[in-house]
């Protein structure tokens, strides 16, 4: 359980597999089929790398396949659509694939006077919507080239991923004037270890293979859940 803050400080949270039970980009591409931003054929792409990610997590090839396939969904579409489509998809698909240890985790960070942030390279837009509707502080992800309110299919800076999130949590810590030392970062993958180190109190989630190693030489907590956890929130929010 997070300790009571001492001064300004931050927890940071990745999305897929971490805050959320699988790729939020496949959500994001089941929507879009279902609003005809893509076609049927396009969309078995999405459930192949879906099924993978929730087997193995990701990896730099699944991060690049992910970075284009969203580009290409969004390419000629405006942000207020892509906003729009966001929310759709948070509740007719994010909602119930929500980790709620995790949910819970996040909050008990707010409650106890810290800001939480999420740190994820999905579209910026959506990772927007998923803290919004969380209640949390706010989000970083991967921007996407807007002119006149139209995406180019173009990324405005790097995928937020590996180093990268790392450089924006100190950034964001930066600005809070937030030791990083009192922080948090909650993750699943190896690939945030950059972001994992840089705070004071890491934790991993369901860790995969190289994550749950390196956690362990160092004695970090882990935070394993088991799919029978979303099924059970589910069926309790539809008896309130």
């Amino acid at each position: 359980m997070p300790d009571a803050p001492h001064g300004p400080a931050i927890a940071f949270f990745d999305v897929d597999n971490t805050l959320l039970r699988g790729a939020s980009l496949y959500h994001v591409g089941i929507g879009a089929w279902r609003s005809r931003y893509i076609s049927g054929r396009d969309i078995a792409g999405f459930v192949w790398k879906q099924a993978r990610f929730v087997a193995v997590g990701e990896n730099r090839s699944h991060i690049e396949q992910a970075r284009r396939r969203a580009l290409d969904v969004v390419v000629g579409r405006s942000r207020d659509e892509l906003v729009a489509l966001s929310h759709q998809i948070f509740d007719s698909r994010l909602m119930r694939r929500l980790w709620p240890e995790t949910v819970a985790v996040a909050a008990r960070h707010l409650a106890e006077g810290r800001e939480v942030w999420l740190v994820t390279a999905t579209a910026q837009e959506v990772a927007d919507v998923i803290a919004e509707r969380l209640g949390l502080t706010g989000a970083i992800g991967t921007v996407l080239e807007c002119v006149d309110g139209v995406f180019t299919g173009a990324l405005s800076g790097p995928v937020m991923h590996g180093a990268h999130k790392a450089e924006a949590a100190a950034g964001l810590a930066r600005a809070a004037d937030a030791d990083l030392a009192d922080c948090w970062a909650y993750s699943d993958s190896h690939n945030d270890i950059p972001l994992l180190s840089l705070v004071g109190h890491p934790v991993v989630v369901n860790p995969d293979t190289v994550l749950r190693r390196y956690a362990t030489e160092r004695h970090w907590p882990v935070m394993l859940m088991r799919p029978a956890s979303i099924k059970a929130a589910v069926r309790a929010s539809k008896k309130r």
